[in-house]
């Protein structure tokens, strides 16, 4: 049973190591990871998240519901425009048990290439929200949560949050 790590377990500001082989093991994780996203009515859901190393992450698309298993993902391009939404994570919770949420501004494209669970290679663009999702689970495999990208005074709001849980 994998289990949630939250904002201040120094596993979330770890680097994650590449996958070399896609095993039975990993594919169990990327299995019970798309469980505890849907069970959390989260968007997506990094490795790190659930006290593994390793670059892999499972996000959905809330318009279209795909849900995608990406092992190794590689965003390749961003774009130049810019857009600013909010952003939750299921690792930074308040005193109420439920993600904090803040506006972040992020690239509103990428390209992304990964693998999937089957040994394929993979790419696409995404825009909106889906870009949004790839880019916050990504980050999570570089060791960076959003809040890292708010503006100090933001930041420190959204922790006076995150300490009251505690």
């Amino acid at each position: 049973m994998l289990q949630m790590k939250l904002c201040g377990d120094m596993m979330l500001r770890e680097t994650c190591a590449t996958v070399d082989a896609i095993t039975p093991d990993i594919l169990g994780i990327l299995d019970e990871m798309v469980s505890m996203m849907h069970a959390q009515n989260g968007v997506g859901l990094a490795a790190p998240q659930v006290g593994i190393l390793k670059r892999f992450l499972v996000m959905m698309d809330p318009d279209t519901e795909t849900v995608y298993k990406m092992i190794n993902p590689r965003i390749v391009s961003v774009s130049d425009e810019t857009c600013c939404m909010e952003e939750g994570c299921l690792s930074v919770l308040g005193p109420d048990n439920l993600p904090v949420f803040a506006h972040v501004t992020r690239p509103a494209a990428v390209v992304v290439e990964w693998t999937d669970e089957n040994g394929q290679k993979q790419g696409a663009e995404m825009s909106g929200v889906p870009a949004r999702i790839v880019q916050h689970e990504t980050d999570h495999l570089d060791g960076r949560l959003f809040i890292d990208l708010l503006a100090p005074v933001r930041r420190e709001m959204v922790m006076r949050k995150v300490r009251k849980r505690k």
